[in-house]
């Protein structure tokens, strides 16, 4: 199983539609909100040099934004 990490605001539509295409596909991921979690933002910023959201790793590759096509490929998903 693939090790997904989504970094995200609360208020961010793209952020939900990303975990929706998780969840409608039994995707487990561990979900970072950087509003609240510096930790994490810090860890975000690190990986993308950037702060939008969402941030999505998987396996260590990073997909900024919702990318539907690229997560369905990296996740192995139709």
């Amino acid at each position: 199983m693939k090790e997904v990490k989504i970094y995200t605001t609360p208020t961010c539509v793209y952020c939900r539609m990303a975990k929706a295409l998780f969840e409608k596909n039994n995707i487990k991921y561990t979900e970072y909100n950087v509003a609240q979690d510096a930790q994490a933002r810090e860890e975000m910023v690190h990986k993308t040099e950037q702060l939008g959201v969402p941030v999505i790793d998987i396996d260590g590759q990073i997909v900024i934004g919702f990318d539907e096509v690229k997560l369905k490929e990296l996740l192995e998903i139709k």
